[in-house]
């Protein structure tokens, strides 16, 4: 026989579809729980007083006897051995106050009824968005109005190009950081044409807001560079770099910090530096660099390749150099054991590249750092690369 504790965790279930169902405009109740242990004619005789026990619980907790929450409804059962009796049957919620009192969530239920009034005499567009996020609006820490007021004032000003604490919005400056992920949702289903990626997970990035961004240094190799330009090494934020228009032919990637900034002079050539590493996806969205010769300088090691083909991903076009076979023999007494990498096949490199990709995975020692092939082999290197 059904207990108490299994009918609460069975309406429980239900809450989520009667929020729904109000959102709807469709009838909820009654409700009702058919299957609740039918009694077997052994039970009668076998286990009488357990059953009784059951039976008893069941009603101690039910609107028959409290007149409130679930009713139990009988049935007459006709046993051949004890004769007819009158049993549960079924067990029922005629309405929704009955609904509440047994899963104990009346406050939420005013709070969802208050919060679903306030969104939708605001915003009537963010209909459907409640019908599938309903949750959110049984929760009582939640100021419906300044998040309301968020919303509005993206609908207006969309891609705002502000820091969020110069949103001009009668709220405290950390709220949409404490709102991230209710606010985000709402604006996703509000402006969806003006999200910058859905991958994108940082607010401030996917709604076009400004912050601290990232920094791409460059060096200006040319050595006669524009006169009206004075600076040879500059840092410029993420979103400046991507709008660049540079008159030069050139781009040399150096994934070392040092490396890059002991680059010989190099006609047309700009050098770049976007922090090392897999910090080369900072140049994903730099459309200019189509249109240059690029060329990436990495460490000869499995990572190293893997970078080499995260960038050809962007930049189909990339060159590698000094991450040939000769180079890594010339200097191979300066070699040394490094991470290895999971990845067995990288069909961005070349030929070679590949050849040499799977070589160091054979190899202990599979690392040959830029730091460590000497300058002149560098000069050398990168002049014929240019003229070439």
């Amino acid at each position: 026989m059904i207990s108490p504790a299994e009918i609460k965790k069975q309406a429980l279930k239900w809450w989520k579809p009667l929020l729904q169902s109000h959102i709807l405009e469709e009838l909820f109740f009654p409700k009702i729980i058919d299957r609740i242990g039918k009694v077997k004619s052994g039970h009668i005789t076998e286990r009488f007083e357990v059953l009784q026990k059951e039976i008893e619980e069941l009603y101690r907790y039910s609107k028959n006897q409290t007149g409130k929450g679930y009713l139990v409804q009988t049935a007459g059962r006709n046993f051949r051995r004890t004769g007819s009796h009158d049993l549960p049957d079924s067990v029922v919620f005629e309405t929704i106050d009955d609904y509440l009192y047994v899963i104990g969530c009346a406050k939420e239920w005013r709070l969802f009824i208050a919060n679903y009034n306030t969104i939708i005499g605001t915003i009537p567009g963010l209909k459907d968005w409640t019908l599938n996020n309903c949750l959110w609006l049984t929760k009582g820490e939640i100021s419906w109005n300044d998040v309301l007021k968020v919303c509005r004032y993206f609908i207006e000003t969309p891609r705002p190009n502000l820091y969020l604490r110069q949103l001009p919005i009668e709220i405290h400056t950390k709220f949409i950081e404490e709102n991230n992920a209710l606010i985000q949702s709402l604006l996703d289903f509000l402006i969806p044409d003006h999200v910058r990626s859905a991958q994108q997970k940082r607010f401030v990035e996917r709604f076009f807001l400004r912050y601290d961004e990232p920094l791409v240094r460059l060096r200006f190799l040319d050595e006669n560079p524009h006169p009206d330009f004075r600076f040879r090494d500059i840092s410029i934020p993420l979103s400046d770099f991507e709008a660049l228009e540079l008159p030069v032919e050139n781009i040399l990637i150096a994934e070392n910090k040092m490396n890059f900034l002991t680059l010989p002079l190099l006609e047309s050539t700009v050098a770049i530096w976007s922090g090392g590493g897999f910090n080369i996806a900072y140049l994903k969205n730099a459309l200019w660099l189509s249109e240059k010769k690029i060329l990436y300088w990495g460490d000869i090691d499995e990572h190293g390749f893997q970078i080499l083909h995260q960038l050809r991903s962007y930049h189909r076009h990339a060159q590698s150099v000094m991450m040939d076979r000769t180079t890594f023999e010339t200097f191979q007494n300066y070699a040394v054991s490094g991470a290895r990498n999971k990845s067995q096949n990288l069909n961005l490199l070349t030929k070679d590249e590949n050849d040499l990709f799977q070589y160091l995975k054979a190899l202990e020692k599979n690392r040959l750092e830029q730091e460590k092939i000497p300058q002149v082999y560098v000069d050398r290197c990168l002049r014929n690369s240019i003229e070439s």
